[in-house]
C-alpha cells in the first residue's frame, strides 16, 4: 500500500536519521525537523520520512553541504522551491545501516525560508486539529486510490487535488 495507517516507528526512524546527521554538526547551530505526514501522529502517510535541516545566519550552507557529502548525500538543487535545497543519497557499494535503509527526503533551509515555515505550520496545525487531520487523510487515501497506488501518479495528483486543502490551512495559520 502506498498510504499506510500511522506507524509509531516513524518517530524512531526520524530519530535514527537525526542522530546520525547531528553527529556531523555538533558545533553548528542547526535544527533538524521531522516534517511531512509521517511527523503527524495518527495521520496516514507514505512511509517516507521528510526532514528539514534549518540553519541561521551564523552557519554557511556550504558547511552543511560538505558535511552531508561525507555521509554520501549529494546536493540536488532547490527543485524550483526558493530557500529549500534538496539532498539525495548517492548510489554506492557501501550501504549505511540507517541512511540507506530508512526511506527519507532531506532538505536544508535557512531559518527565513518560507517553505520551512510552511512545513512547520502545516505539521503543527494538523497535530493540533483532529478534524482537519482526518479530512486530509481522506484526501490522501482518495488520491492513492485514483493513482492506483502508483507513486509518481500520486505525487502529481496530490499537487492538484490536495493543494487547495493545504493552501487553505496555511492561509489560516500563517496570517496569525
Amino acid at each position: 500500500m502506498l498510504i499506510q495507517p500511522y506507524q509509531e516507528s516513524w518517530v524512531d526512524d526520524f530519530n535514527q536519521i537525526k542522530t546520525t546527521i547531528e553527529a556531523l554538526f555538533l558545533d553548528l547551530d542547526i535544527n533538524i525537523h521531522h516534517v511531512g505526514s509521517t511527523s503527524v501522529r495518527h495521520l496516514a502517510a507514505k512511509s517516507i520520512i521528510d526532514i528539514d535541516i534549518s540553519f541561521g545566519k551564523n552557519v554557511e550552507f556550504e558547511t552543511i553541504k560538505s558535511g552531508l557529502e561525507t555521509l554520501d548525500y549529494y546536493h540536488n538543487g532547490d527543485q524550483g522551491i526558493k530557500d529549500r535545497e534538496a539532498f539525495k543519497r548517492k548510489k554506492t557499494n557501501k550501504k549505511h545501516l540507517i541512511l540507506d535503509v530508512i526511506p527519507h527526503h532531506l532538505y536544508v533551509c535557512p531559518l527565513h525560508s518560507q517553505e520551512l515555515k510552511r512545513h512547520l505550520a502545516f505539521r503543527n496545525y494538523l497535530t493540533e486539529n483532529e478534524k482537519e487531520r482526518k479530512q486530509y487523510e481522506i484526501i490522501k487515501y482518495k488520491i492513492a486510490k485514483i493513482a492506483n497506488q502508483d507513486k509518481k501518479t500520486y505525487a502529481q495528483l496530490k499537487e492538484t487535488q490536495a493543494k487547495a486543502f493545504i493552501e487553505a490551512v496555511l492561509v489560516k495559520v500563517l496570517r496569525k
